[in-house]
C-alpha cells in the first residue's frame, strides 16, 4: 500500500503557487497578489538595506579620499589593514575581527546582490600589432574621459576585480596629470614625446606621447551657461546616487560668479524645470533647489535631454561656456531608450554649440556604455563619481578642464618608418580609432580638450629586423609593396600629425612633430614615462591581456613607487594601494 508523503512546511514560492492555482474568482486572484507582495517585500528590503550599508560610507567620502590613505613603505608584504584592502583572509577556521573584511560574508552578499546587478559595458577588442609595411598609418581621436579609473577603483575598494570590459586603459592613464610643459604661442596645447625600452617586453620600444592643454585660472574662464540635467528616477534612491549628485553639484555651484548662469532640469517618468536660469552668485537659491530634490519613478532620459538643451539654447552665451551636465546612472527605461536614438539626438544638439558632459553615479545598474557614448557624441567628457573626494577632483581641482573647451575635434595620425619599426600597437583607445582618411576630413567628429587637461597615448613598437608573432598575408599578385623614400634612412622612428579646431571654428589646424628613435633603458626614462607605463601595465593585467608580456603586479607597484614624483593630492600613492589590492584579489581568485 502506498505510504502518505511526509508533511513539510510549504515554502514561500509553494504558498504563492497554491494561492494562484486555487484562485477562481477576481477577488481570490487579488488576494493572491496581496499575499505574494507581503512575502516578497521583506526579502527585497533586506537586500536593499544591505546594499545601502555597503555604499553609505563611500558616498560620504570616507574611504577614497587620497589624503587619508596610510603611508606606503618600500615593498610592503601586505597593504595597510583597512576595510578596503584587507582582502586576503579567507580561512574557514578564522573569523574576521570587528571592522575587518570577511570574505565569506562578502561572497554571500555578492551572491544576493548579483540578482540586481545590471551594469552594462561595451565589449573591447584589444588593438593588435600591425605590420608597418602594410599599415604604416595609425589614426585615432583623443580621449579625456576618466570614468574607467574611478569605476575600477570602486570595484577594487568593494573587494572585487573589475569586469574586463570596464577597464579602458587610456582612461586609467589619463586619470593622472603629468609634468608636461605649457604650450607657447597660439597653440592650445604642447606636444611631448619620449621613446625607451618597453618595461614588460625589453625587446620592444615604448613610445610615450603627451599633450598638455593651456591652463586657465577661474578669472580667465569665459562666463558659463550651465544646465544641470539630473536623473531623479527611482533607480537614484541609493546614498551614492542622488544624495551624492546633490552634494557634488552644490560644490560646483559654490565656485560660480555673477557672470555665470545655472538652470536645473530633472527627469523621471516626465521631465521638468526645477530652477530657471539663475545668476551664479545666487548660490543660496541654487543649492536650495538641489536640496529639495527627491528620487522616484521611471527614467525618461530622452525627454529630459531635449528640455535641457532647450533651456541652454534659450540662455545661450555667445563666446561663453554653454554646457549641459548630465548626472545619472545611465538607466534610461522609458521614452527614448534606444542608445542609437539617444546618440542621434545628442549629435544633433551639439551642432547648436551646446556641449554635454556626463557624470556617472551609483552601483548595480550603471550603464557605462551609454554614458560614455553620449559624452563622446556630445563634445564633452565622462567622469564617474564614486565619492565626495572624486567630486572635489572633477568639479573642483579640474573644473576648468570639465567646463572650458580649448580645442575640439583633436585627432592624431602617426606614420611609422619601416626602416626603424617592424610593427606597432596602440595601447587602449579601441573605441576612438578613426579611418586614415578621417584625419583630413573636418566633418568627422573627434575628442575635445579642456583647459589644463593632459592627454597621454602609448604605443608598443617592434623594432625593424625583429621577429614578431604575425600570421601574415600572402604576397600580392597585382602590385608590389611601395619602395621606401630617402627620408626612411633618417633616425626618425615616426612622425606625429595632429589636427584640431578652435572651439567655435569649423576648419582644422595642423601640427607635425618628428620623433627620433631611441633604445635607452626604461629605468632611465622620465617619471612621466615610467608612471604612465606602470598604469598601462596595470590595465593589461586587469584585462588579462595577451599583450601583457612579463608584467606582474609586484613589478607594476615597484615601478609606480619609483616614479611617483610630485603627488600633491595623493592620487599616485592611492594607485599603488589599488595595485596591491588587485594583486591580493587576483591571488585570492586563483586559489578558488
Amino acid at each position: 500500500m502506498r505510504q502518505p508523503a511526509p508533511h513539510t512546511a510549504p515554502t514561500n514560492s509553494q504558498q504563492t503557487s497554491r494561492l494562484f492555482s486555487s484562485g477562481r474568482s477576481a477577488g481570490s486572484r487579488w488576494l493572491a497578489l496581496c499575499v505574494t507582495a507581503a512575502l516578497l517585500v521583506p526579502t527585497l528590503s533586506c537586500v536593499r538595506e544591505r546594499a545601502r550599508q555597503t555604499t553609505t560610507q563611500r558616498a560620504a567620502g570616507t574611504t577614497n579620499a587620497p589624503a587619508e590613505q596610510p603611508q606606503l613603505v618600500a615593498e610592503p608584504a601586505l597593504p595597510p589593514a583597512t576595510p578596503t584592502s584587507n582582502v586576503l583572509a579567507d580561512s574557514p577556521a578564522t573569523k574576521a575581527a570587528p571592522g575587518q573584511f570577511d570574505m565569506r560574508e562578502e561572497r554571500e552578499r555578492a551572491k544576493e546582490e548579483s540578482q540586481f546587478n545590471t551594469e552594462a559595458y561595451s565589449h573591447i577588442v584589444e588593438n593588435p600589432f600591425l605590420d608597418v609595411t602594410r599599415t604604416p598609418l595609425s589614426t585615432f581621436s583623443i580621449d579625456v574621459d576618466t570614468a574607467s579609473y574611478s569605476n575600477t577603483r570602486r570595484f577594487l575598494n568593494e573587494g572585487h576585480l573589475p569586469p574586463k570590459d570596464a577597464v579602458r586603459i587610456e582612461e586609467l592613464i589619463n586619470y593622472f596629470a603629468y609634468d608636461y610643459p605649457q604650450p607657447v604661442g597660439d597653440a592650445p596645447f604642447s606636444v611631448t614625446t619620449e621613446v625607451a625600452q618597453c618595461p614588460w617586453n625589453s625587446a620592444h620600444r615604448l613610445v610615450h606621447i603627451g599633450l598638455q592643454g593651456k591652463r586657465l585660472g577661474r578669472a580667465q574662464m569665459p562666463p558659463a551657461n550651465l544646465v544641470f540635467l539630473l536623473d531623479v528616477s527611482g533607480s537614484m534612491l541609493e546614498p551614492n546616487k542622488l544624495p551624492l549628485v546633490k552634494s557634488s553639484l552644490a560644490m560646483l555651484a559654490e565656485q560660480l560668479t555673477a557672470g555665470d548662469r545655472v538652470a536645473i532640469v530633472v527627469y523621471a517618468g516626465n521631465s521638468g524645470l526645477v530652477l530657471d536660469s539663475t545668476p551664479g552668485d545666487r548660490k543660496g537659491e541654487i543649492i536650495a533647489a538641489l536640496d529639495r530634490l527627491e528620487a522616484g519613478g521611471s527614467t525618461n532620459g530622452g525627454a529630459g535631454i531635449q528640455l535641457a538643451y532647450k533651456v541652454a539654447a534659450d540662455n545661450f552665451i555667445r563666446g561663453g561656456i554653454n554646457r549641459v551636465i548630465l548626472a545619472t546612472d545611465g538607466d534610461f527605461n522609458v521614452g527614448t531608450t534606444s542608445e542609437g536614438d539617444l546618440v542621434r539626438l545628442i549629435e544633433e544638439k551639439r551642432q547648436t554649440g551646446v556641449f554635454l558632459s556626463v557624470l556617472g553615479f551609483g552601483t548595480g545598474n550603471v550603464k557605462d556604455a551609454t554614458m560614455e557614448k553620449l559624452a563622446d557624441k556630445g563634445n564633452g567628457n565622462y567622469a564617474y563619481i564614486d565619492s565626495a573626494a572624486e567630486a572635489r577632483k572633477v568639479l573642483g581641482q579640474e573644473l576648468g578642464g570639465t567646463l572650458a573647451t580649448i580645442a575640439k575635434d583633436v585627432k592624431l595620425q602617426l606614420e611609422f618608418n619601416p626602416s626603424r619599426a617592424a610593427a606597432y600597437r596602440l595601447i587602449g583607445y579601441e573605441n576612438r580609432l578613426l579611418r586614415d582618411e578621417d584625419f583630413n576630413d573636418d566633418t568627422k567628429d573627434a575628442g575635445e580638450m579642456g583647459a589644463g587637461h593632459t592627454v597621454t597615448a602609448l604605443y608598443e613598437v617592434v623594432p625593424a629586423g625583429q621577429k614578431w608573432s604575425n600570421p601574415g598575408v600572402d604576397p600580392l599578385k597585382y602590385q608590389e609593396p611601395a619602395h621606401q623614400s630617402a627620408r626612411a634612412a633618417s633616425d626618425e622612428l615616426l612622425t606625429i600629425k595632429l589636427r584640431y579646431k578652435d572651439p567655435e571654428a569649423s576648419e582644422s589646424k595642423l601640427l607635425s612633430v618628428g620623433v627620433a628613435d631611441a633604445s635607452g633603458a626604461w629605468q632611465q626614462a622620465s617619471n612621466n614615462f615610467r608612471f604612465a607605463a606602470s598604469v598601462a601595465a596595470f590595465g593589461l593585467l586587469l584585462r588579462d591581456s595577451q599583450y601583457k608580456g612579463a608584467a606582474n603586479f609586484d613589478g607594476v607597484a615597484s615601478l609606480a613607487r619609483a616614479s611617483t614624483g610630485q603627488d600633491p593630492h595623493g592620487y599616485r600613492a592611492e594607485f599603488v594601494r589599488l595595485v596591491e589590492t588587485a594583486h591580493l584579489l587576483s591571488s585570492q581568485s586563483a586559489r578558488r
